[in-house]
């Protein structure tokens, strides 16, 4: 339940607002004036303050400030008449969050609180967290710390405004449709449709008769006229995923789509505009493809008006741990505490090869949160074959204790014997007999006891 103090010289304006925001679960303290709320700062802390701006003898900016002062991670919101709403910005500058201004609406005061908690929740998670997180670009769930993530963020950018076929490829599982979705949404047609459809997933006749529609009586159970999904995205996207897969004669079709801008459907004759942006998408090198015979390459051409490489995973190692965070806030919910990950479980994470790219990485973070105990995340809640697939850390590969389990003493003695030969051989400049004598041994025992070196 997060803890708010509210902040008024008005005692009406102090009880409606209390009996508000109790209603809606929150543990609110109310404060007649600032010299009051100081008081109440001096205990126990507050995820929230709300304050007008306007009281006597201490105003609210002074108090924003001394607020500031001792309790830096606590959201403020200020209250300020309409006529002074550059006094608020000001507040803002000095570290509030946001302002309302009077006469407030009951919904605007209440979202904006709820976004204020939500920011100040963020802000207190751990600092491991929060330096994750801050990634420079993040469109649609796209977490991008690495040069090549960024990469992708920075043609997403610029492709997006325009009408431009792109073709993303990359390994399955890297987040291609992610891609896709993040181009639409940033796009002029982000108020249309966005349809999907997996060409993999669908035997030919299905695949035609979904992207192109078909008449009534084009083939067998074909009882009624039918649009396909180029009509069904009219005005937005269509992302072609898996597009490799795609049949040879459904390829010839598809190029006459992008060329001419209208489909003919399966059965029929007369044709119909569409106003389709296409987004593809292929998990394999349409290049090889092309060279096997099994894709056109002038399609490729038309397809790959923009091209955009999603690096897999095991490149782009700085992703790991932002993604790794995020999924736990998709999984955890907002608001609530994440578990923490203890460094022998970062680190098997940090260096998983991890052959599934981000959904593997996404179903492990499932898996961990399902088994996790006690509010942390440990080796033995990762996935078996993650966790059994990682060689140990190196602290834990350095201490004796972790590096000779399971071995006899003899065992032990032989190899720091052998270690120390090692070291007087080297010292001796590889010579025997003088590294013989710095050990007090005859040259005969030296040889026996180097055999296996």
């Amino acid at each position: 339940m997060a803890r708010i103090l509210l902040v008024d010289d008005e005692p009406s304006i102090l009880s409606v607002l209390s009996t508000l925001l109790r209603a809606e679960g929150y543990e609110v303290v109310p404060a007649l004036g600032g010299e009051k709320a100081l008081e109440e700062l001096k205990g126990k802390p507050f995820d929230l303050m709300i304050s007008d701006i306007r009281m006597s003898p201490i105003d609210g900016m002074q108090l924003l400030k001394a607020a500031r002062k001792d309790w830096p991670k606590m959201a403020v919101l200020m209250i300020t008449a309409y006529g002074s709403v550059e006094t608020a910005v000001g507040a803002m500058k000095v570290g509030a969050f946001d302002y309302i201004t009077k006469p407030f609406k009951v919904d605007e005061l209440l979202i904006t609180v709820q976004r204020a908690l939500e920011y100040n929740n963020a802000m207190a998670e751990n600092v491991t967290l929060k330096s994750q997180l801050e990634a420079r670009y993040q469109f649609e769930n796209i977490v991008a710390e690495s040069p090549a993530m960024r990469k992708v963020c920075e043609m997403i950018e610029r492709v997006a405004p325009t009408d431009a076929t792109v073709l993303i490829q990359g390994e399955s599982g890297t987040g291609k449709e992610l891609v896709a979705k993040a181009i639409h949404s940033y796009s002029k047609r982000k108020n249309g449709r966005f349809v999907a459809i997996n060409c993999a997933a669908m035997p030919k006749p299905l695949l035609e008769s979904e992207m192109f529609g078909h008449v009534k009586g084009a083939f067998t159970g074909a009882s009624s006229d039918k649009e396909g999904l180029f009509e069904v995205a009219a005005g937005g996207t269509l992302f072609l995923d898996e597009i490799g897969s795609m049949p040879l004669s459904i390829q010839g079709k598809l190029l006459r789509v992008l060329q001419e801008r209208e489909i003919r459907r399966v059965g029929g004759t007369a044709t119909v505009p569409v106003d389709v942006r296409v987004l593809a998408a292929s998990n394999c090198m349409l290049e090889s493809l092309i060279e096997e015979g099994r894709f056109r390459e002038d399609l490729y051409y038309r397809l790959s008006v923009i091209p955009i490489e999603v690096a897999p995973l095991t490149q782009r190692k700085e992703d790991i741990l932002p993604l790794v965070y995020h999924f736990l806030r998709t999984e955890i919910g907002p608001g609530k505490d994440l578990p923490e990950i203890d460094s022998d479980a970062q680190l098997i994470l940090e260096n998983y090869t991890w052959p599934g790219n981000v959904r593997e990485l996404e179903n492990a973070i499932r898996h961990a949160v399902t088994f996790a105990k006690g509010g942390k995340i440990t080796v033995a809640d990762l996935p078996a074959k993650i966790s059994a697939t990682v060689p140990a850390t190196p602290a834990a590969a350095s201490s004796p204790s972790a590096q000779y389990k399971g071995k006899s003493l003899k065992a032990f003695l032989r190899t720091k014997e052998k270690e120390y030969l090692s070291q007087v051989l080297e010292t001796a400049g590889g010579d025997k007999e003088a590294a013989a004598k710095a050990l007090k041994i005859s040259l005969a025992t030296l040889y026996r006891k180097l055999p296996e070196d």
